[in-house]
C-alpha cells in the first residue's frame, strides 16, 4: 500500500490539479502514490464526498481541495 493516496472523482477539475501536484511530490521525494475514486467506494464517499480531492498521507488525511507540495514533501521526510 502506498503512503500517498489522492481521493477523487470524475470530472472534478480540482482533481485534476491535485493529479498534477502528486506527480511533482511522487517524482521530488520518490514516493509513489495511488489515487482512488469515491465513486468505487462508499466508504471514501460518505467521508469525503463533500472535500475533494483528498490527500492522504499514511491513511490519515493530510489536506483537502488543493495539495499543499511543501507541506507534504516535509512531512513526507520526517
Amino acid at each position: 500500500m502506498a503512503r500517498l493516496t489522492l481521493v477523487t472523482t470524475k470530472d472534478c477539475h480540482l482533481c485534476g490539479e491535485a493529479r498534477d501536484q502528486m506527480r511533482r511530490v511522487s517524482e521530488e521525494s520518490g514516493e509513489p502514490w495511488e489515487e482512488k475514486d469515491v465513486a468505487d467506494d462508499r466508504e471514501l464517499l460518505v467521508e469525503y464526498g463533500d472535500r475533494l480531492p483528498v490527500v492522504l498521507l499514511d491513511g490519515r488525511e493530510h489536506g483537502y481541495w488543493t495539495v499543499d507540495r511543501e507541506r507534504l514533501l516535509k512531512d513526507l521526510s520526517s
